[in-house]
């Protein structure tokens, strides 16, 4: 799967990976369905793909919803779906009474996990119809070894990649044309991670890397610094945890 003449779907797509994802996919002709709260704020240059967009807060279950409705109405021929829109609510040291961010911890979980589990499930009979499908779920290092800072953001995302082999099997047995991708993410160079961490990957490197997955045949895709913690974690789990809980 080239991409070429494909149609795919991005969720978060405004910027970082979503954004190096857009934009390598429509460079190789693909029509890309960006869904977001806000319109692309940068133009993109010319590219052989055209770009679709759906405004939508994925934090809200009734906008989940109404995505799924109208992307299965709208493009009956969607081939790839790349649920990569995500949330990272930093906690501070020294505290235990978070009642007054409950709201934004929520936010978190529903964008990061509710999100795509909705539009897995909700666009698979779409996916499902074409000769060939993916689905390309981005997951990230601290789903394996969670740092203390965010332990809502590792939880979501290690809810996903349960997730995402879960439903692997599912469409092994249901729907065989459709393939589930885990995707699991190194530190990435994004707005999301500024003033924190070192050794990142750029975003576009990042989104090279899944696209060089999903042309490949991946399932499980560990990406960069990733694979080395992913091995290091099945040798001697405790200094994985113990590498990644204070970044």
């Amino acid at each position: 799967m080239d991409g070429h003449n494909a149609t795919a779907l991005v969720t978060g797509g405004r910027t970082g990976v979503g954004q190096a994802l857009t934009q390598q996919l429509l460079a190789r002709g693909t029509h890309v369905i960006v869904v977001g709260r806000e319109p692309l704020a940068t133009p993109l240059p010319a590219t052989p793909g055209r770009l679709s967009f759906v405004q939508a807060d994925l934090a809200q279950p009734a906008e989940q919803d109404r995505v799924v409705t109208e992307v299965s109405a709208r493009w009956p021929s969607l081939d790839m779906l790349f649920n990569n829109a995500g949330v990272q609510v930093q906690l501070p040291p020294g505290e235990i009474d978070h009642s007054d961010r409950l709201t934004e911890l929520r936010t978190e979980l529903s964008v990061n996990l509710q999100a795509p589990i909705t539009l897995c499930l909700g666009l698979l009979p779409t996916l499902a119809k074409r000769p060939s499908a993916v689905i390309v779920n981005i997951s990230s290092a601290l789903g394996l070894a969670p740092k203390r800072s965010a332990p809502v953001y590792c939880a979501s995302k290690a809810g996903l990649s349960t997730f995402s082999r879960a439903l692997r099997y599912r469409c092994k047995a249901d729907a065989p044309t459709v393939r589930v991708i885990d995707a699991v993410l190194p530190l990435v160079d994004t707005a999301m991670t500024t003033g924190r961490g070192s050794g990142k990957i750029s975003a576009d490197a990042a989104a090279t890397a899944v696209l060089r997955g999903v042309a490949a045949g991946a399932q499980d895709l560990w990406i960069g610094k990733a694979r080395a913690l992913h091995a290091l974690h099945r040798l001697v789990p405790a200094l994985a945890y113990r590498m990644l809980r204070e970044q």
